[in-house]
């Protein structure tokens, strides 16, 4: 026990001992990182929990789909979510996507892209709004979380499945080809 002690106190000697050198160059090397932080605009939360919470929450709407039951989906949402839907409302609200087949698996292989930074409301609610840039629809999402016993719980649920937006150019060429076979 004695022996631990004493390592550790060296430790700290040894540390506090070490040339100013090497301090300044890990202070310059910390510098870059800390001004990058500081510039950056504040989330709410990390790009790493914004992901899996969308991600998360369209699997387990995927598997709702596939399966017909959403009474997982709306067991993991917050409360006020679960009084003002039932997984009845849940498979009527979503039926299109189940209906298509849609799968929306391409939200476990692709990076988002938000239209909205990632913000907390007025209410308190977690907002994360964009799109997976899947192909030959994308998938768009509006989700709003709310904390419940510390947690980010679904609150509200926004999917729709529209065409990619095409450029301009790339959108008159199709419209001229089309005009084309008409003729």
């Amino acid at each position: 026990m004695r022996r631990t002690g004493l390592t550790a106190f060296a430790l700290l000697l040894l540390g506090s001992a070490a040339p100013d050198d090497a301090r300044a160059a890990d202070k310059a090397k910390a510098q870059p990182a800390e001004r990058a932080q500081r510039l950056a605009p504040a989330l709410p939360v990390s790009l790493e929990q914004a992901l899996y919470l969308i991600r998360s929450t369209l699997l387990t709407l995927n598997d709702a789909n596939r399966s017909g039951n959403y009474t997982v989906l709306h067991d993991l949402a917050a409360p006020d979510f679960q009084a003002n839907n039932t997984a009845a409302d849940l498979g009527q609200n979503f039926a299109d996507l189940r209906y298509r087949n849609f799968d929306l698996y391409g939200a476990a292989l692709l990076a988002p892209q938000f239209t909205e930074t990632p913000s907390i409301d007025q209410y308190g609610m977690l907002r994360l709004a964009g799109y997976f840039p899947t192909q030959p629809q994308q998938i768009k999402f509006d989700l709003a979380f709310q904390v419940v016993a510390g947690q980010w719980r679904l609150f509200a649920i926004a999917v729709a499945t529209p065409e990619p937006e095409q450029p301009a150019s790339a959108q008159l060429q199709a419209e001229q080809a089309q005009a084309k076979q008409i003729k």
